[in-house]
């Protein structure tokens, strides 16, 4: 059954998109993703010599930037033992640039109404099945105060769809609202201190009014970079239907000031292969214009949704071990990037993609219906939900997993505050200045949550992974700043919260 917009969706959705905020970034008419290129490329790299193989890694291990034809010669690589080198120097990347830490967060969603059609979302207009809803303010705090108060998170990723009854202002408004939480806990105090917002592509002077409020990074997945792909299933007469508005709303976030952008992809809809040279395309482009490419990369692959058949008769399916792989070339062909795994796999993925050292975040205590933290309903509800979870574990439980592997548990979000962003955040990664800092802080700010929030069995493997971190940068910072991260320690022991470096 076919949805009728109304009158006010209709006028609302010819009022989105602006022309000349796409032409102003392309050259010649033509945007930076050239299929044919992509393809030329791929085939032309195949059946790589080893030894090139083994100098591109080094090129990553020096934290640059890959070039398209680098990255064409590692997703052609088949040979079993050398794709083991490939996963041993994305780990060495990512403790070169983040050290050993792991940034957890959770998703909120604030409304699951929408203008757009896309095939394989459970949130698609016509999808019948779904209950819709939008979170009131009051609603969006009640949320906020589970997610900080109970929980314990310090970050969100703030969700909406593509619909007037959450543009520009409601997002606004939530992120001032999120901001205002502030829970009492057993010693400290819960607090929700940065805003990610994953919403549909804005014109400067909306992303201008979100950097004025506080947005943290600007989230939009392209969803899949080929073009007639991206055609057949975001249908024509959409706002998501312009491949271009979507394709250079980083841009725009650049231009109005928020410096922050994250790129993703769903893997599923198209050849893996294409879909990761996209990624490097679009990151590329970003440096090219601004000097700063994406603070983050997510690759979330397609999971069932209700009502929604597409999921299952996509025949660019990613396998396990096709996972492990795009994210290793990913993680070597934009070295800089933070690497976000989502609670859309299942626990034992998780466990080994994260054991393999390539990963930066990853969500825990994960709901993703509209209200669901405060409803406090315990099973998944897919007439609620945009997509089936895979790991619906609780953030203690996950905490003290990375325990046992040796990660700490990072709740930072200084640098940030401190204007460690854009530009001067790309300087720090690229240098491996910035892993110092974050050591750091992951060290204050894990003491707070397990103070705060853990269990006595995850505070057991806390308190072990916490004492070796001290100890390395004991090693690894001056004396002056050693002798600040034991009182700023010892200050959060007695109950102050909130000191950073």
């Amino acid at each position: 059954m076919t949805t009728v917009l109304t009158k006010k969706e209709k006028t609302w959705m010819d009022m989105v998109i602006r022309e000349e905020e796409i032409t102003r970034y392309m050259e010649n008419g033509r945007d930076f993703i050239n299929d044919d290129e992509i393809w030329k490329k791929l085939k032309k790299n195949s059946n790589p010599d080893p030894k090139r193989i083994r100098e591109i890694l080094q090129k990553s291990l020096s934290i640059q930037t890959l070039e398209p034809d680098e990255t064409a010669a590692l997703l052609n690589v088949t040979d079993n033992e050398l794709w083991q080198e490939i996963f041993d120097v994305a780990g060495k990347i990512k403790k070169k640039v983040y050290d050993n830490r792991i940034v957890t967060f959770a998703p909120l969603y604030c409304g699951n109404l929408c203008v757009n059609n896309c095939l394989y979302c459970g949130f698609r207009r016509d999808n019948h099945v779904i209950k819709r809803r939008v979170l009131t303010l009051n609603e969006v705090r009640q949320e906020a105060e589970v997610l900080a108060g109970e929980i314990g998170h310090k970050r969100l990723i703030v969700v909406y769809g593509e619909h007037p009854a959450t543009g520009p202002e409601y997002i606004r408004d939530t992120i001032q609202t999120i901001y205002d939480v502030k829970v009492p806990t057993k010693w400290g105090y819960g607090q929700i201190r940065r805003v990610n917002v994953n919403a549909a592509p804005m014109c400067i002077d909306d992303l201008k009014m979100l950097k004025e409020v506080g947005i943290g990074t600007y989230q939009v997945f392209q969803e899949t970079y080929h073009h007639d792909t991206y055609a057949k299933i975001h249908p024509e007469g959409t706002i998501k239907g312009n491949y271009q508005w979507r394709l250079y709303c980083h841009h725009r976030a650049q231009e109005a000031g928020v410096d922050d952008v994250a790129l993703g992809i769903l893997f599923g809809l198209y050849d893996w292969r294409f879909e990761v040279m996209g990624l490097l395309y679009h990151a590329r482009d970003l440096e090219k214009h601004f000097g700063i490419g994406p603070h983050t990369i997510s690759f979330p692959r397609l999971e069932p949704a209700a009502n929604t058949p597409f999921i299952q008769q996509t025949k660019y399916k990613v396998s396990d071990e096709e996972f492990k792989k795009l994210i290793a070339v990913i993680r070597l062909s934009v070295p800089y990037t933070g690497m976000i795994l989502t609670a859309r796999e299942p626990a034992h993925i998780r466990r080994d993609i994260i054991s393999s050292g390539m990963i930066t975040q990853t969500d825990a205590s994960t709901k993703i219906g509209i209200g669901a933290y405060s409803d406090r309903y315990t099973e998944q509800e897919l007439e609620r939900q945009q997509f089936e979870l895979g790991d619906t574990r609780s953030l203690d439980e996950v905490i003290r997993e990375l325990a046992e592997m040796g990660y700490i548990t990072s709740f930072c979000t200084a640098g940030y505050r401190c204007g460690r962003t854009g530009d001067r955040i790309m300087t720090l990664l690229r240098t491996g200045k910035e892993a110092v800092f974050c050591k750091l802080n992951a060290v204050l700010t894990f003491r707070e949550w397990l103070d705060d929030f853990a269990s006595e069995e995850t505070k057991i493997a806390g308190e072990k992974v916490i004492q070796k971190e001290i100890e390395e940068l004991k090693e690894k910072v001056s004396e002056k700043v050693y002798n600040k991260l034991l009182e700023y320690y010892r200050r959060i022991q007695n109950g102050e919260r909130d000191l950073y470096f």
